[in-house]
């Protein structure tokens, strides 16, 4: 197979909501999709019969993790990353921008790329945008993503233009070298796409979006939002984003969010999630359900016999209790952190099924409004 095609299958005709596949030579993915993070070839707290078995068709896992531990060689010598971590489904690595953002003290930007310290044991790197890319290559990705940089929320304006000559410029560099390998039989079956920064100016964004397709890439992404703006300001700047990007291509919108931010962003014409927040809300006690956010960490639930979510149908939610899942959180047992993992990314999973037979039915408006009701009346609630 050359490469990863995208097939639009239906459009909602009240929203901007589609429904696609996006083929790829580790498997099919229906879109829209959330894809559950797994940073260091792990969704932390689960199996990959696990996954399986939640039907993940596509996980992200991280470059700059990867990078530093175990290192590409590693991986490539043991078969790649699909073969290393025994998983034979699709998977989207992050070009490692985002971990170096979060490593600001630790790092300097510069035209020729990022250089920063390990937050491991404080050795000293130089990530390129070529760098980035053969890195990816080397672990074997169905679909990787250009070096960017990506700013917090609010940026000033002269920062934003900045980040946006340098995205564009490392986009241009990471295509080149893309090239370079699949035409040494590196990489052929894998995609690339590019990632639209501009911080919260629409005229930015614009630029940045046309730049990007004057490059030419097999999708796009919206990176750069949920990074300290305020809800609005984000689902206003997806919505105008979304709606100039081309309509053949998969649209990512990066590091986003809730299940409420995830049904708003279908609507306004997103195909593609990750978010670390059903993984690490599991870890510190917080479900995701139908009725909003559930904390099991407080004292109500000690003697609650009712499942996480009495609408679920996960097998979490048909064997355990409230009160058991507490327990085991409170006394520190591990368990407690596989049990609600295992729940919210079936959650999340399963909302993004319904999303793609809303959307394929011609109902998704309707089912938007019910489900954004009725998880926000729980958020209230909370």
């Amino acid at each position: 197979m050359e490469g990863v095609t995208f097939q639009l299958i239906a459009e909602d005709q009240a929203t901007r909501a589609r429904a696609g596949l996006l083929h790829t030579a580790h498997g099919v993915v229906e879109t829209p999709v959330f894809m559950p993070v797994g940073t260091q070839a792990t969704v932390k707290a689960l199996t990959q019969e696990m996954l399986e078995e939640l039907d993940a068709r596509i996980i992200l896992a991280n470059t700059y993790h990867l990078f530093l531990r175990p290192g590409e060689q590693a991986i490539r010598e043991l078969g790649g990353l699909h073969r290393f971590m025994a998983w034979e489904r699709a998977i989207l690595t992050d070009s490692g921008g985002y971990q170096i953002l979060s490593l600001a003290p630790l790092r300097t930007v510069r035209e020729e790329g990022v250089h920063f310290q390990s937050h491991l044991d404080g050795s000293r790197h130089v990530l390129t945008p070529e760098r980035a890319i053969e890195i990816q290559v080397a672990l074997g990705s169905d679909i990787l993503m250009v070096l960017d940089e990506c700013l917090e929320n609010p940026a000033e304006r002269v920062e934003a233009e900045r980040a946006v000559h340098l995205t564009t410029a490392w986009a241009r560099r990471s295509k080149a070298r893309f090239e370079q390998l699949r035409e040494r039989g590196h990489g052929t079956s894998a995609a690339l796409f590019g990632i639209i920064q501009g911080s919260l100016y629409p005229d930015l964004r614009r630029r940045s979006l046309e730049e990007l397709q004057e490059i030419g890439f097999d999708g796009y992404a919206i990176g750069g939002l949920s990074v300290g703006e305020e809800k609005a300001a984000m689902l206003d700047m997806v919505e105008y984003v979304a709606g100039l990007m081309p309509r053949d291509y998969p649209r990512y919108l990066m590091g986003v969010g809730t299940p409420a931010d995830l049904v708003r962003s279908v609507q306004r014409g997103v195909d593609m999630f990750d978010c670390v927040l059903p993984t690490r809300n599991a870890r510190n006690g917080q479900v995701f359900t139908s009725r909003g956010p559930l904390n099991i960490k407080n004292a109500a639930y000690a003697r609650d016999p009712r499942p996480l979510d009495e609408d679920c149908a996960c097998r979490v939610c048909r064997r355990y209790s409230r009160a058991y899942i507490r327990h085991l959180y409170a006394s520190g047992e591990i368990l407690s952190a596989i049990l609600c993992t295992y729940h919210n990314v079936h959650f999340y999973l399963d909302t993004m099924r319904k999303i793609r037979q809303a959307i394929v039915l011609g109902n998704f408006a309707e089912f938007a409004q019910a489900f954004l009701r009725r998880y926000e009346e729980g958020c209230s609630a909370s």
